[in-house]
């Protein structure tokens, strides 16, 4: 039998490691809520005017709720991202006739982005050919964290206005009593998580090349 000194030491590792889960599990799950509260449950009212608009494509509502705060004229244009490389502007103009006039002369579309990361390179793109210094962001409420954090870590200096598209599901169902809802919620929380991770790493490679330089 190993000595009682080997014994004491291996059940207080035991006990550290018990410990060390449980605070990673509750810090998750506390984080987890946090998103959730973050989450915005009902659309706003854009008061004042903004340079552009900018709707990430993936939600029903998302370009029809951007269309109409561009016809209100609380934008100059319209950056439509992640549109599908075949669909034009004339085809989006078919689905919202009672826009045709705005999609005419005043949307753009943006054919490179293929998620969240993506939406943020086309929207900077967008936003530093046409000089804006202010974008009200149109997409789904669960997405709103998400894409305000790629954003801003990509445009610091531009005025970024949320505008959170929400279903009545949202509205009306406590995300906890919807399965399908409270998967949406997690799978959007462990994304946000990724990408929070992605910019921390990103930001210590860059601090250490930068040290690295000033060393040599």
């Amino acid at each position: 039998d190993p000595p009682a000194s080997l014994r004491g030491a291996g059940r207080r590792l035991w006990r550290l490691i018990v410990l060390a889960t449980f605070t990673a599990a509750a810090a998750f799950m506390a984080g987890f809520l946090w998103f959730v509260a973050s989450v915005p449950t009902e659309e706003v009212t854009i008061d004042r005017p903004a340079d552009g608009i900018v709707v990430l494509t993936g939600g029903a509502w998302r370009i029809a709720d951007a269309l109409e705060l561009l016809a209100a004229g609380r934008g100059k244009r319209l950056l439509i991202s992640g549109v599908h490389p075949t669909t034009s502007s004339s085809e989006l103009a078919r689905l919202s006739p009672a826009y045709g006039r705005w999609m005419a002369c005043c949307v753009d579309l943006g054919h490179a982005a293929v998620n969240t990361t993506g939406n943020a390179i086309e929207t900077k793109q967008w936003v530093t050919d046409r000089g804006f210094r202010s974008v009200i962001v149109v997409t789904s409420n669960y997405h709103m964290p998400r894409t305000m954090a790629e954003l801003r870590r990509r445009m610091p200096d531009v005025a970024l206005v949320p505008f959170p598209v929400v279903t009545d599901k949202m509205r009306s169902e406590a995300w906890w009593s919807s399965p399908p809802t409270a998967k949406l919620l997690f799978s959007e929380y462990l994304k946000y998580i990724v990408a929070q991770v992605r910019f921390r790493v990103g930001a210590a490679s860059a601090a250490a090349s930068v040290s690295g330089r000033r060393a040599a």
